[in-house]
């Protein structure tokens, strides 16, 4: 009997264990560089952003702002005053969504359903935000509503972004992914510096002046 070309003289295929792939040099700056590149593309309007407010939020004495404030006062209606009294008068609780509706329609502003401060004699609504913050107050007696809207411009806007503050979850969330893909730039970054640097001198003087001057600034001059 004549054995087939493709097979061994023990009747199995002539197939091979596919040899392992070694990582090498190149493998490892392939990966790397698709790494650093896909990071930087997540992370480069967050890090222009924070970069700018940083400049920002370090001259903020220097950069001057007029706040713009709006007051206010209305009389709840009549009906709204029966969700009123629904109120517990202690602690804090949402206000209901139709006594929600009717204060958005007199202050003209977009009452938020953080919980409200709950009293005998009041409900305060405080709705702090990013460049501004806002507050109404309603008078449990006589029904009056009082407000008062505070704009602090774009740029307190974007510093109030920067430091997270009254931003919400999904800010936050943001801010988390953000860091997560910056530090899998910076990582990929200075593996790529060690990888190339005894081809380039001057790697690591930089990189050792990059952490150099900022410890000499704070050890020596901030007090």
């Amino acid at each position: 009997m004549r054995v087939g070309a493709n097979a061994t003289p023990s009747g199995r295929s002539g197939c091979t264990a596919r040899p392992r792939r070694k990582l090498t040099r190149g493998f490892w700056l392939r990966h790397l560089h698709t790494w650093h590149w896909i990071s930087s593309a997540i992370s480069l309007v967050g890090l222009m952003l924070f970069v700018l407010t940083g400049f920002t939020l370090n001259h903020a004495a220097d950069i001057s702002s007029q706040p713009q404030v709006v007051e206010g006062s209305a009389n709840l209606p009549a009906e709204m005053r029966e969700s009123l009294s629904g109120l517990a008068t202690e602690g804090k609780a949402p206000l209901p969504g139709d006594l929600r509706t009717s204060l958005s329609s007199q202050t003209g502003m977009a009452v938020s359903q953080a919980p409200a401060e709950l009293s005998e004699d009041e409900v305060y609504l405080a709705m702090p935000r990013p460049g501004g913050d806002a507050w109404i107050a309603i008078d449990r007696t006589s029904g009056n509503v009082t407000w008062e809207s505070t704009d602090r411009g774009w740029i307190s806007y974007l510093n109030d972004l920067h430091k997270g503050r009254d931003t919400g979850k999904a800010w936050r969330m943001f801010i988390d992914v953000f860091v997560l893909s910056a530090m899998v730039f910076i990582g990929t970054g200075f593996v790529l510096l060690w990888l190339h640097g005894r081809n380039r001198p001057a790697t690591w003087p930089l990189t050792g002046l990059g952490f150099l001057v900022p410890f000499l600034l704070a050890l020596f001059f901030i007090h």
